[in-house]
């Protein structure tokens, strides 16, 4: 026998929503990202600038070979620190939301910078801090928003922030030429950039509303040490990174999949026959000239003859250049 139940009028507490949750946790994963990059580029390289460099008797190369492996160990140990910290199942979306966090921090950092150093005095304050609040307060309500956790969901759903490989055993032949095709176009560049010498030193910034510097100027900020030899190194892993995350993206990895069986549908001359067409081809295209070179010397020669008088003879033509170039003499 069903009976009703009368619902209770005592508000029952909100949970809170996913969304905000997502949040929180990309904002505490985007605060551990920059701590360790700046451990990594800035307090290692610092801290080896002043007490290993000096030792080493000014041999770069030593000095690179040795720092190197440093700063990949400390490295790859707090990237699986930061792993255990996340746990076996971490939120769905994180990743993304900590790439679109720390986007959302350097894009704020740098427009109000250059608010900063374009008005000075208490204006440039104002406005500096109003762009920086507001780049802020909405990334933080884009984030909170539906749309923001679909944007950090699919982020990490095409596979930019993971190693998982997409179908590997289909389409590797065109896989490959397409990671030798991004390799080579990120490597030509970063060959540019050296070659060239277009980096500098060290990547040095100016904070504005600051005295510290040279001649009362701003104070300058060493964002980046030894920005010569790190920026090239950081260009190659990312270019390396994106040439394998983008063959393994669903929908890219769909299509380079297809293609290669379109591909394989194909049927190939053997090197005999295609060594006979290329022949008749060739042959072809100089026969074909030649007819073409007969005919319009022949055609030239008629129309050029004076019972016919349609072009003008090669006398008269040389008639005319020997007026023009007297003409122009005087």
């Amino acid at each position: 026998m069903a009976t009703a139940v009368e619902p209770s009028s005592t508000p029952q507490p909100r949970t809170p929503s996913a969304g905000t949750g997502l949040v929180f946790a990309s904002f505490v994963g985007a605060v551990y990202v920059l701590a360790v990059l700046a451990v990594v580029l800035y307090f290692i390289p610092t801290f080896w600038a002043e007490n290993v460099t000096p030792k080493l008797g000014g041999n770069s190369l030593l000095d690179q070979m040795l720092r190197t492996p440093v700063v990949l160990g400390v490295l790859v140990a707090l990237w699986y620190f930061g792993q255990s910290l996340a746990g076996a199942n971490p939120p769905k979306g994180l990743r993304g939301g900590i790439f679109l966090t720390i986007t959302a921090f350097a894009l704020a950092f740098f427009l109000g910078r250059a608010v900063g150093l374009r008005f000075e005095g208490g204006v440039g304050q104002v406005l500096a801090a109003a762009v920086v609040g507001g780049v802020l307060f909405g990334a933080f309500r884009l984030f909170t928003s539906p749309r923001g956790e679909g944007w950090m969901v699919g982020l990490e759903e095409q596979g930019w922030f993971h190693s998982t490989a997409y179908k590997r055993v289909l389409g590797r032949h065109v896989r490959r030429l397409t990671i030798l095709g991004i390799l080579l176009v990120g490597a030509s560049g970063v060959y540019a950039l050296v070659y060239q010498n277009m980096l500098p030193e060290h990547w040095d910034i100016a904070i504005p509303f600051t005295t510290g510097g040279e001649n009362g100027g701003p104070t300058v900020f060493r964002l980046l040490p030894d920005a010569r030899f790190t920026i090239p190194m950081l260009l190659i892993a990312l270019t390396v990174w994106v040439a394998y995350r983008a063959v393994n993206m669903p929908q890219f990895a769909e299509f380079l999949i297809a293609t290669e069986a379109e591909m394989n549908k194909v049927s190939w001359s053997s090197r005999k026959r295609l060594a006979q067409d290329t022949v008749v081809v060739l042959v072809c295209t100089v026969f074909m000239a030649l007819f073409l070179l007969f005919v319009d010397l022949f055609w030239g020669w008629l129309l050029s003859r004076e019972t016919v008088g349609v072009l003008p003879s090669r006398s008269q033509t040389d008639d005319a250049k020997a007026g023009e170039v007297r003409a122009a003499r005087w």
